[in-house]
């Protein structure tokens, strides 16, 4: 039986809230959900997170939930007839004392104030996504910003801005990100997807932020800014997870630099030992349309064959006409690109030493694993840690996380080829815990009579950080 082992992260809205559309979700196959905090209430996201919980418990699928903060949001403000049409080579001013609702089609007000201070004569700037590119010719008394329209078009009311390579100052965590977390920690959301970050003090600042709340959800560092490319490897090793977050990424760095992005920001995250998303119009046609385009299959292809832990929808779920036919989609796309050869190969750490048994003892697995007939791997965990260092190597073999904390399997849900399973080890001796494995395994039609699998767990079972053995059981001896 083929598990697939690419994850899927659907993001809630109000074409999820539907009756029976979660259920559904369930059925087809999320792994993880996305609560997107800059649309809805608290009670909102609280009120879908219980939902989330309580089906978990119902289905006995164990399905993660990551809160994914707004960060600042550097805006034009509005327009008298709510849209305008710009002019290639007309002049177009962005004005911070101009009233929010006073745009025309000569000027609309910012809601970011510093950006008369951040650009100069030459700065590129783009809006909606960068389907709107104006120059800055000049700046007057430091809050009027005149431009030339270099790629004209419909501008409708608080669109996007963005700098071309980058450069606006605006704090990753705003006021309400912060406090938001507090909703976050109300949930105990398994991860917090930190927007625009720059360097590793932003993450560490959430991080702390969320521990004071008694939250120790993982952080995802979405990866959006060109100035957070320059410093790529101090961000991944701050965070649990990145998220490729192609749209503002790819309007900064430009879209013909984002393929080659995508692969070193996938790359480096599996060489660094962290779990990586890949995010943003993956099946967008599908928002309207039942079935994706061919270039959507490709590249959800493609980030899988790159590596990829998981892949996230995100209209295409919270509002789209079809969100189960678009997951239903991303699983076949997942199943069949996983049967390729390239995909199930690794050559990860091959060369490396290591400084801790727990993590020699992933590898080792992983390489017996690759090397014998082995059907699938146990691991038992108390943080998870082992099973990621597992999941880092490519592989068609599944991975089951035996742990009794809820935290840890709500961590593992992102982790590409692991399966969360819950599991106590309390008045069980080492037989009865070996039994124990091979008849969940059974249940879940993982394994057979005849098949061999690996177990690794510690000596002292509920010791963190104590994985120090390796055992191969064959079903049925």
């Amino acid at each position: 039986m083929q598990l697939r082992r690419t994850k899927i992260l659907a993001t809630l809205g109000p074409a999820t809230d539907k009756p029976g559309v979660l259920e559904d979700l369930f059925e087809a196959g999320i792994d993880v959900v996305r609560l997107n905090f800059s649309h809805g209430s608290a009670q909102d996201h609280i009120d879908r997170a219980t939902r989330v919980r309580e089906l978990s418990k119902k289905t006995g699928r164990r399905v993660g939930i990551l809160a994914d903060l707004q960060g600042p949001k550097i805006r034009i403000e509005r327009f008298k007839e709510n849209k305008v049409w710009l002019e290639e080579g007309q002049d177009f001013a962005l004005d911070i004392n101009l009233g929010k609702l006073d745009g025309d089609n000569t000027q609309v007000g910012i809601s970011y104030e510093p950006l008369a201070l951040e650009v100069k004569p030459g700065t590129r700037l783009l809006l909606d996504d960068g389907r709107v590119v104006l120059d800055v010719v000049n700046v007057e008394n430091q809050t009027r910003v005149n431009t030339k329209v270099v790629v004209g078009g419909d501008l409708s009311n608080n669109k996007g801005i963005n700098l071309l390579g980058g450069g606006l100052s605006a704090a990753a965590l705003t006021d309400k990100d912060k406090l938001d977390i507090k909703t976050v920690a109300v949930i105990q959301a398994d991860y917090v997807a930190i927007s625009f970050p720059r360097t590793a003090a932003d993450l560490n600042e959430a991080r702390e932020l969320l521990q004071a709340e008694g939250c120790y959800a993982g952080i995802v560092a979405k990866v959006e800014r060109a100035e957070a490319m320059e410093v790529i490897d101090e961000i991944i090793l701050a965070s649990d997870a990145i998220m490729v977050a192609r749209g503002d990424l790819g309007v900064e760095i430009g879209d013909a630099n984002l393929p080659a992005a995508q692969k070193l920001l996938i790359k480096r995250s599996r060489e660094l030992n962290r779990a990586v998303i890949t995010a943003t119009q993956m099946m967008e046609s599908m928002i309207e349309n039942p079935i994706p385009t061919r270039a959507e299959v490709f590249d959800v292809a493609n980030a899988i064959v790159d590596g990829t832990d998981a892949i996230m929808l995100s209209a295409e779920t919270a509002s789209g006409k079809h969100p189960v036919k678009t997951v239903q989609a991303m699983v076949r796309v997942c199943m069949e690109t996983e049967k390729q050869p390239s995909v199930i190969t690794s050559e990860h750490r091959m060369t490396d030493s290591f400084g801790q048994i727990d993590e020699a003892i992933a590898m080792s697995a992983m390489y017996l694993a690759n090397h014998t007939k082995i059907s699938g791997i146990a691991s038992l965990t108390e943080s998870g840690s082992t099973p990621l260092w597992m999941s880092r190597i490519s592989s068609g073999i599944p991975i089951f996380a035996f742990s009794s904390h809820e935290k840890t399997l709500g961590r593992v849900t992102l982790y590409r080829g692991v399966f969360p399973t819950y599991f106590s080890h309390e008045k069980m001796d080492k037989a009865e815990v070996n039994q124990y494995v091979v008849e969940t395994l059974r249940s879940r039609v993982a394994v057979q009579d005849g098949d061999s699998f690996i177990i690794t767990k510690g000596d002292l079972t509920g010791s963190q950080g104590g994985t120090n053995s390796l055992k191969v059981v064959t079903v049925g001896k």
